[in-house]
């Protein structure tokens, strides 16, 4: 599947009505949870019936195309096996909340009550099922035939994700890499290529700062209060466009240049909730979203058909690439001095540990005293 993202530019009466269906999806999404919550044992066809209840008792709901109300049944379900699942995992979860009036922002055309409208050679409108036909920003041709289009509010827009059946396709190249994350240099690779990490968020503190100090000063309810929290929305989807386009860009860049990358298997929530050191840079870990990354990478190797491996991380940084050996380095030592000889910065003396590791070529692991020992041996033998 591939996803198409294009701005629509509604018409107040459109707005209006993409409003009214985007609350009674919302209301048809709390009925159907309600009506789980009732049940003594989960029956999925009941609630989905209970759809056209909900109809007769409210007709305002016809207002709605129906296979968007219906989905919200697939919506219920699926948040439902995901806590399922994490629960399994060991995570603490609770239950199913009820959604408010801004915890929901998405409409799902799944199947049918869309089309797709040409003006000028362009596809231009999105006729929506009892919305009407909105004015659609396209900037690149769709491929692949359309299964489902959803409807996102943004903070001050509109956009229409739309899904199709067209493979992802990305040209791949020769090197053979590993990858270090780290926060001063974002990417590390074991070629000695360095790139610098932008650190979004934290360029923008002092505006996100202010901004919560002008919420915190202003009346619940108030309209400062709604203007400035809809300024600190704004500044954060931008943040995480910055971010994403980063993301792209450097991901797109090693997959048009490698056929085989490595990387580590990282616990990004371990890291973060590592309370015995106090100098942690948990904010700057956060900022650089290494999972989201990662993730990134990982689909796209697999649409270029290139190997990405994950790799133990265990003393990527603290064992010298040449002979083995593992020394304590402290965050703040940048340079990596073995006894026997290497010297070496320490992202990329990790980049190359984790590539040889992918490849089963790393130096045989050396534990500090037996170190010591071989080096007493060899020199009692040279006295002798």
């Amino acid at each position: 599947m591939r996803t198409y993202k294009f701005q629509l530019k509604p018409t107040k009466n459109q707005e209006e009505k993409l409003f009214n269906t985007l609350n009674m999806c919302r209301f048809t999404y709390n009925q159907l949870l309600e009506k789980l919550n009732s049940q003594e044992t989960i029956n999925r066809s009941e609630v989905q019936h209970e759809i056209i209840n909900i109809k007769e008792k409210h007709p305002v709901l016809k207002e709605v195309y129906s296979k968007t109300l219906q989905y919200e049944c697939y919506r219920l379900f699926s948040n439902l096996r995901g806590l399922s699942q994490s629960k399994k995992k060991g995570l603490k979860v609770g239950r199913l909340r009820f959604k408010g009036k801004n915890w929901f922002k998405t409409i799902v055309y799944n199947q049918s009550g869309y089309k797709l409208i040409q003006r000028d050679n362009h596809y231009n409108h999105l006729r929506l099922s009892k919305i009407g036909n909105i004015k659609l920003r396209q900037h690149r041709p769709i491929d692949g035939e359309i299964k489902s289009i959803i409807i996102k509010k943004k903070v001050n827009t509109w956009e229409a994700h739309i899904v199709t059946d067209a493979p992802y396709t990305i040209n791949s190249g020769d090197d053979v890499i590993g990858i270090d994350m780290g926060v001063l240099s974002f990417i590390t690779d074991s070629n000695g290529k360095t790139i610098d990490n932008p650190l979004f968020m934290n360029k923008s503190l002092k505006q996100l700062q202010f901004l919560h100090q002008k919420i915190s000063r202003t009346k619940k309810g108030s309209k400062n209060r709604r203007k400035y929290c809809k300024q600190l929305q704004r500044k954060w989807e931008y943040i995480e466009n910055q971010r994403k386009d980063f993301f792209h860009k450097v991901s797109t860049k090693l997959i048009n240049n490698s056929k085989h990358i490595a990387v580590e298997n990282l616990n990004i929530k371990s890291m973060t909730n590592n309370v015995k050191n106090p100098y942690y840079n948990h904010r700057n870990i956060l900022d650089s979203s290494w999972g989201m990354f990662l993730q990134m990478l990982k689909f796209k190797a697999d649409s270029a058909g290139i190997k990405y491996v994950e790799v133990n991380p265990a003393y990527t940084s603290k064992m010298c690439n040449q002979c083995g050996r593992i020394k304590d380095m402290p965050t703040s030592i940048r340079v990596y001095k073995c006894s026997c000889g290497m010297v070496i910065d320490r992202d990329y003396n990790a980049a190359i540990n984790i590539l040889q590791r992918s490849l089963g070529r790393e130096p045989a692991y050396v534990n500090n005293n037996e170190f010591l020992l071989l080096e007493q041996e060899a020199t009692s033998f040279r006295a002798e």
